[in-house]
């Protein structure tokens, strides 16, 4: 994954979006990272996972049976929280 501080990333956008649809690309500020740049292809498909992952987790639920108030309160935090 390449590494831009905040300044170069502003001041060569067009490469930096062009460098994201090759490879992620971290974005620093004061040595800190703040974000990551992904082309939309990559962020699409981490979508896909994220959502297979709930539908799993939902379908072991359901063959379960009813999971509870308080452990439905718990995955539902868990799911706005990440």
């Amino acid at each position: 994954m390449k590494i831009l501080g905040a300044s170069v990333a502003k001041n060569r956008f067009g490469e930096m979006l062009d460098l994201a649809r090759r490879e992620p690309v971290q974005i620093s500020k004061k040595g800190r990272c703040v974000a990551v740049v992904l082309s939309i292809e990559e962020f699409e498909r981490f979508s896909d996972l994220e959502n297979q992952l709930l539908g799993l987790k939902a379908e072991k639920n359901r063959q379960e049976g009813f999971i509870g108030i308080a452990e439905s309160e718990s995955l539902l935090s868990d799911i706005l929280n990440a």
